[in-house]
Formats: C-alpha cells, sequence, structure tokens
C-alpha cells in the first residue's frame, strides 16, 4: 500500500523504521513542526522527521492537519493508507476520509483501557501487571475507533514508563506492519471496543508529577516510575524543587529502622538515605537539585547536611 506515516517523537521512530523496511511505500512523513530546544532555543527537527529527512523522504510539517493547504497536499500524495504513532495532534474528519483505507493509530495501551495522551504512565500509576499495545482505525472520538490487533507485554516491578513505553515501541511497530500487511490482503477487519472496561489516560502534567509523601511507599514508587523520565518525580527540600529519581520501598531484605518515620522525614545513613511515607519507608536513588545534575541521594545529603527531623515536602 502508499503510506502517509503521522508521528513524532521517538516512540514513533521504531514505527516508520518498520514500515520503511516493509514491502509499503511510504511516500510521505507528517510531524509537529520544528520547535525551539535547548539553550540556544534552536528549531529542531522531530526525531520522526529527522529519520525522514535521512530516508529522503518528503516530510510535511503542518501547524494544524486541518489547514487547507496540509488537506490538499494529502489529497494530491493519494494514500492509501495513513499510519500514525504518537502524532500529538488530533486529525480532522477532512483528513480522515482522505485515505480509503482510513488511519491506523497505534496506541500504547490495551484498548478500550487507558485512552489518552499517556497511556503507560496510567498503566504503572495504578499499578497494572499487564499491558500492552492495540491498532485500531481512527475516529474523530478518544481513542474509540475499533480494533485490529493487539500485543501484550508484562510490567516489570522497577519499570520507568521510559522503559516500559521502548518495548512497547518495538513491540509495536511488528504490530502495526502486521496490521497494514493484512489491510492490504483483505484478510483482517477490526472489532469495535467492548463498551466496558474504558479508563482514560489524560496528559501528565508536571503538578501530577509532585510526590505526596502522605501516600503508602508502594504509590509513591508507581507515582515516581510513572513519570521517570518525563516529566519528572519532584518535590520540595528548604523550599527547593528538588527532582527525584526512581525510589525503591523497603523489604525483608533491607536492614530495618528502629523508629518509624513520619511522612518525608528524611534518615540518612552512610549507604542510603531513607524518606517516611504514609506506609513504611522508601530508600532514595538519585536526585537532582536546582541547577546541578543528578547524583545519588547519600552524596547530595552528605553535601546538604541533613539535621535531625529535616523532611521532603
Amino acid at each position: 500500500m502508499r503510506l502517509v506515516f503521522a508521528g513524532t517523537p521517538e516512540p514513533a521512530v521504531p514505527s516508520l523504521r518498520a514500515l520503511l523496511g516493509s514491502r509499503h511505500e511510504v511516500a510521505a512523513v507528517v510531524t509537529r513542526p520544528d520547535a525551539p530546544a535547548g539553550r540556544g532555543r534552536k528549531l529542531l527537527r522531530s526525531p520522526v522527521g529527522r529519520l525522514a529527512d535521512e530516508a529522503g523522504i518528503p516530510v510535511l510539517t503542518p501547524a494544524r492537519p486541518s489547514d487547507p493547504a496540509f488537506l490538499a497536499r494529502l489529497r494530491e500524495l493519494a494514500p492509501d493508507c495513513c499510519p500514525v504513532v504518537a502524532y500529538g495532534a488530533l486529525v480532522p474528519r477532512a483528513a480522515l476520509d482522505v485515505p480509503r483505507h482510513g488511519w491506523v493509530n497505534l496506541h500504547f495501551s490495551l484498548l478500550p483501557a487507558w485512552r489518552g495522551a499517556a497511556p503507560v504512565q496510567a498503566a504503572l500509576r495504578h499499578g497494572d501487571e499487564i499491558t500492552g499495545a492495540s491498532t485500531f482505525r481512527l475516529e474523530e472520538g478518544l481513542d474509540t475507533g475499533p480494533v485490529f490487533g493487539v500485543v501484550t507485554e508484562a510490567v516489570r516491578a522497577t519499570d520507568t514508563a521510559g522503559e516500559l513505553l521502548a518495548r512497547l515501541a518495538t513491540s509495536g511497530a511488528d504490530l502495526l506492519v502486521a496490521t497494514l500487511d493484512g489491510i492490504a490482503g483483505g484478510t483482517l477487519e477490526p472489532r469495535p471496543q467492548p463498551g466496558e472496561g474504558v479508563s482514560l489516560a489524560p496528559k501528565v502534567t508536571t503538578a501530577d508529577a509532585r510526590v505526596d509523601w502522605t501516600a503508602p511507599a508502594v504509590a509513591v514508587d508507581r507515582l515516581v516510575r510513572s513519570v521517570t523520565p518525563d516529566p519528572g518525580a519532584w518535590c520540595t527540600f528548604r523550599d527547593e524543587r528538588l527532582g527525584l529519581g526512581p525510589v525503591t520501598p523497603l523489604d525483608a531484605g533491607e536492614p530495618a529502622l528502629e523508629v518509624a518515620l513520619e511522612p518525608g522525614q528524611l534518615h540518612v545513613e552512610k549507604r542510603r538515605v531513607l524518606v517516611g511515607t504514609a506506609a513504611g519507608p522508601v530508600r532514595l536513588g538519585e536526585v537532582r537539585p536546582v541547577g546541578k545534575r543528578a547524583m545519588p541521594a547519600p552524596d547530595w545529603a552528605r553535601g546538604v547536611r541533613i539535621a535531625d527531623g529535616e523532611r521532603l515536602a
């Protein structure tokens, strides 16, 4: 089939790479406009755009996919299907109607669970043991279209959102190619999503990534892993922001504490720094003070000379 691929961030790159190696023709790529980044605020191409440039494929960067000029160009390209992975903008009906096989979206959850912008983060935060990816026909509703296929993935106890998403991006790319193969061969038809089991996963904000030390240790652990690396967990120490890497709830194999820690209370030892929660302490991993690089928590604690009773908030 003749394809126009839509995607923007790094998790969409494996899918584009897989399609470039498939029997299908990628006629063009649609991605979000170049955005300023870094200290110099230089305009940078998206990861998907960079791969398309390397492959010599035309790159379209409409401000909005409803722009008349983009819609006219899409019609000129005459794609049979438009696969889309994490494009980052709503596709209007005028664009959905262009390809005869529609737009096929790769979504990183087992639909209808975790519809929305942050399915991997939601799965980790809520303690899902199994997640996966789904291909479905894109509609104007939020991830509501009929499903072509799924692939499952076990969630590991120490997974961060970045690690889990990387695995799903790889297995999902294979699923996307297989889905397009089935559509091209006339052997695959999508099935409507069930009405039960629907859950939503809205975009995670910086405010959402603030740690609440009055939650149990297991909830703190899940939250921190779910926002690593983006937008990154944080709290405050001495009224300044402190970034947090993954933490570890204490288990039976760790030395016990003689005294209970209150939520947020710090306890410093030579090789570990503990923080109290509503149910058991957690051991800090790396921390990132304002304006500094990430460092092991014991190194940070020695540098700031934590006094008895000090807390994270």
